[in-house]
């Protein structure tokens, strides 16, 4: 474990984007309970990426330009679906109760996960990131690489959840506020559809 790698996984998990921008909403909409979920949620959407980085799968899926196309627009329509629900939602802000709250959960964290799982260019980061931090002449390379991975996912799960509970803080100052909760679902939207674009557009 280096200070490097704490340092550059705090910055990359902390700059917002998907995973992050959707853990906030559920934070604002649904409350703490939700927050929490979301970032569960996301930390576990990264499972199947940092299989595919040690497995050397990620290799392959850097290689095949057909994959990695594929797997990034299917994410990007998952942001645009995700974008016009959120823009379509009226819903207003309530103090959640325990019968309203428990069957969004499945829901909640179905949604994160898929955020993440749709999301080609975390594989491509992790099969560039972790071999930075590993030689391949130290014994147990893979025991290393799932141990910063690992700390990587902790790192997401605390982070996301302290967005979530940070949003559910402020939902309670914006129960009763229909403005300004339409414009934040805006906002949300306008996030998704921007962060779209942005995958859309980038190069591999």
């Amino acid at each position: 474990m280096t200070i490097a790698f704490l340092m550059t996984s705090l910055a990359i998990i902390a700059t917002p984007g998907t995973g992050a921008i959707y853990t906030i909403a559920a934070g604002l909409r649904r409350g703490r309970r939700a927050s929490l979920v979301a970032a569960a949620g996301c930390t576990l959407g990264i499972v199947p990426h940092l299989a595919a980085a040690v497995t050397g799968l990620a290799a392959v899926l850097h290689a095949s330009a057909v994959a990695f196309q594929t797997i990034r627009y299917l994410g990007v329509a998952y942001l645009l679906y995700l974008a016009w629900q959120t823009y379509r939602d009226t819903t207003p802000l309530e103090a959640a109760t325990t019968a309203d709250a428990s069957p969004s959960v499945a829901r909640v964290i179905g949604q994160a996960v898929l955020i993440n799982l749709l999301n080609p260019k975390l594989t491509v980061f992790f099969f560039v990131f972790l071999p930075q931090f590993v030689h391949p002449s130290q014994p147990d390379v893979l025991r290393r690489m799932l141990a910063l991975s690992g700390v990587f996912m902790l790192l997401t799960l605390v982070v996301f959840a302290g967005y979530g509970m940070f949003a559910a803080a402020m939902r309670r100052r914006m129960l009763g506020r229909p403005r300004v909760v339409s414009w934040i679902r805006r906002v949300f939207a306008g996030s998704y559809v921007a962060l779209a674009g942005r995958l859309a557009l980038s190069d591999r």
